[in-house]
């Protein structure tokens, strides 16, 4: 029987070799599904998620040329979602049918698949944070309700005294008037394959909006809204959590990349489409294995998702978001592309200075910028919008690369 399965065994390393890693490292993110027509209504809201995501991926690549670890990429990333009041995670949370906010949050790392998670927690800023906290801290893999903010409270996590802090009742007018509307499922998370080759997930959420008696969902429950494992894949899901908790969603697609050998593409689709659906099930995930392949499927009408990635021969970067069903490309280093979208601020006679000194020696296809412009401040880009004749022209700058001129698109 031994000799058996030796040679299943081997029969299977033959059929399904192992790969190298391809790319460096990868992040995806993603920052909640569900029906999102109303945005195809609204084109500035639009953009405002556009530009959330590709925040969010450039924090995550910023991270990553920082220290190399995916662990720091997937907090740096969640913490800007939990300050974002766009998202369904920390200030942007929504609210119970007691009128509170209840948060969870949870983070995993593959190459020990030590995990901490928190649930119902209603005054710790930054959940993901005090969900590491848990898995490094203590021999536990949850914390729930009282004891999670005292324990918090008592580990020096930044906390705050009235949970009221995560309503922000103006800047959120609007956004949770959207979200009543589109009935979209928000949760945030974020997955890497870092330098090293190790992978990490992590999962923060504000619930069901008007949820009851203390309802968790899928989030912060370790292989159903997040898992990580460097033998399979990471996984960070989103949609109504009773489904993804049934079918144990994250860990169900990590067993299949790992033990079945089953594409992550092809085993993410049969999940979401196959085993959920958008009535049982409505929502998605990223995930991404150890070659570096990944994937965000959705059954819903739409995800907030995005990926950026290295090559590892090339060095070329990559860039992509998407709401709906297609992706707008950011970067393309192979082809020079970089991609846009428009912001709402005017152009200062600083911004003026700084775009002038930041396009030296590109190819420019746009018109001389003018005090007045749209433009907003990126992180080590600028994005600058003119009308001409009625029409919004976009454009995206980044740093040039040293020998290699950038086109402006």
């Amino acid at each position: 029987m031994k000799k058996v399965l030796f040679t299943l065994l081997m029969m299977n390393v033959i059929l399904h070799p192992i790969q190298a890693q391809e790319k460096e490292y990868v992040i995806l993110v993603h920052g909640g599904a569900g029906v999102m027509s109303a945005l195809q209504e609204h084109p500035e809201q639009r953009d405002m998620y556009y530009a959330a995501l590709d925040s969010a991926l450039q924090i995550g690549e910023r991270q990553m040329q920082l220290t190399g670890k995916g662990v720091d990429v997937v907090l740096a990333v969640i913490n800007y979602f939990e300050s974002n009041p766009l998202f369904n995670s920390g200030i942007g949370a929504t609210v119970s049918a007691a009128g509170q906010f209840e948060l969870d949050a949870s983070i995993m790392e593959g190459k020990d698949l030590s995990a901490g998670s928190v649930a119902g927690v209603k005054h710790i800023k930054h959940p993901i944070n005090a969900a590491y906290a848990v898995k490094k801290m203590t021999p536990h893999v949850m914390l729930s309700g009282d004891g999670a903010d005292q324990f918090a409270a008592e580990n020096g996590l930044e906390t705050v005294k009235d949970n009221l802090y995560f309503a922000t009742p103006k800047t959120m007018k609007w956004v949770e008037k959207f979200k009543e509307e589109s009935k979209k499922n928000g949760t945030v998370g974020c997955v890497v394959l870092d330098k090293e080759g190790n992978l990490t997930a992590g999962t923060s959420t504000g619930g069901m909006l008007g949820k009851k008696y203390g309802r968790i969902g899928d989030a912060p429950i370790i292989g159903a809204g997040t898992y990580a494992d460097n033998s399979g894949c990471a996984v960070s899901c989103t949609g109504h959590g009773e489904y993804f908790i049934r079918h144990s969603v994250a860990s169900n697609l990590n067993f299949r990349v790992k033990f079945l050998k089953q594409p992550i593409e092809e085993a993410a689709q049969e999940i979401i489409f196959k085993e959920l659906n958008s009535e049982e099930g409505n929502g998605g995930l990223i995930a991404v294995d150890k070659e570096g392949n990944y994937t965000m499927p959705f059954n819903s009408g739409g995800m907030f998702r995005g990926v950026l990635y290295r090559e590892k021969n090339t060095g070329y970067l990559t860039e992509e978001v998407g709401i709906f069903k297609e992706t707008k490309k950011m970067i393309d280093e192979k082809s020079n592309l970089v991609g846009a979208f428009t912001h709402q601020r005017p152009v200062t006679k600083e911004d003026l200075k700084i775009f002038n000194d930041a396009t030296k020696g590109y190819k420019e296809k746009l018109v001389p910028l003018s005090v007045g412009t749209q433009v907003v401040a990126g992180i080590n880009y600028l994005f600058i919008c003119k009308k001409e004749n009625g029409t919004k022209v976009s454009l995206k700058i980044f740093k040039p690369l040293k020998g290699k001129p950038r086109i402006i698109e």
